[in-house]
């Protein structure tokens, strides 16, 4: 398969390294430090898929242009999903493909799925208030992470006393505080705390390198080809 690599950050370079090992071939990499490779070479005739890890600010343009040229595309910026409505008209408009998560690690996605559960039992017992708390590098330009908000969003759907989620402290019994720290070079970690007044209970997620992340985009990637629509990791884990 000939893969086409927007962006060429950490992620980029990792997930070319799982790309090769698994026996892909790179079609072409388009990044800032590459301008003389452009997203409009390429299509169809010279690539089978793409897959995007950039800037929030340049991640909604670089998806417009990859369905426009008929390309499916596997995306992993977070910070644009106020396009998100956009990006799925227009991939049904070109008959298109879109793959997005907000992380692709697949003990992450494990992780959405028993917050969820967690967060229904917790609030069915009652007497526990919630928090997310994430912790990234320094790097990071977006905050919340996207791993966050997916956390956040599956929390509210069971308590639906919380009716917006805060990036910091909550300030009222209807928010769900998000605190968001940037420490050193840390990969990514998320944790969910339940606090009454007797106990505390965790759920907690520790990537431990971008090998996760990166393994989980390129299987994206092998798997959107030929398909129709906009598709998540529930898709292709079948959660």
């Amino acid at each position: 398969m000939n893969i086409l690599l927007i962006g060429y950050g950490k992620m980029g370079r990792a997930i070319e390294a799982q790309a090769l090992s698994r026996g892909h071939q790179i079609a072409g990499i388009i990044d800032p430090s590459r301008p003389e490779v452009q997203l409009g070479q390429f299509g169809p005739h010279n690539a089978d898929v793409a897959i995007e890890f950039t800037h929030p600010d340049a991640a909604f343009a670089n998806v417009q242009a990859c369905l426009r040229q008929g390309l499916p595309v596997v995306c992993g910026s977070t910070g644009w999903l106020h396009h998100f409505p956009e990006a799925k008209a227009l991939a049904q408009e070109k008959s298109g493909a879109l793959f997005y998560a907000s992380n692709y690690s697949v003990g992450v996605n494990l992780f959405f799925h028993f917050n969820e559960y967690v967060a229904a039992k917790m609030h069915q017992f009652g007497g526990y208030d919630v928090q997310v708390r994430e912790i990234h590098h320094v790097h990071k330009v977006d905050q919340p992470s996207g791993t966050a908000l997916t956390v956040a969003e599956g929390i509210m759907r069971h308590y639906p006393e919380k009716k917006k989620w805060r990036n910091d402290t909550a300030e009222s019994a209807e928010e769900l505080a998000i605190i968001s720290e940037r420490l050193a070079e840390t990969v990514g970690t998320h944790v969910v705390t339940y606090t009454s007044p007797v106990d505390v209970l965790e759920l907690k997620h520790e990537a431990l390198s971008r090998e996760g992340f990166a393994h989980g985009a390129v299987l994206a990637a092998e798997w959107l080809p030929g398909k129709q629509g906009v598709f998540g990791m529930k898709d292709l884990l079948g959660l």
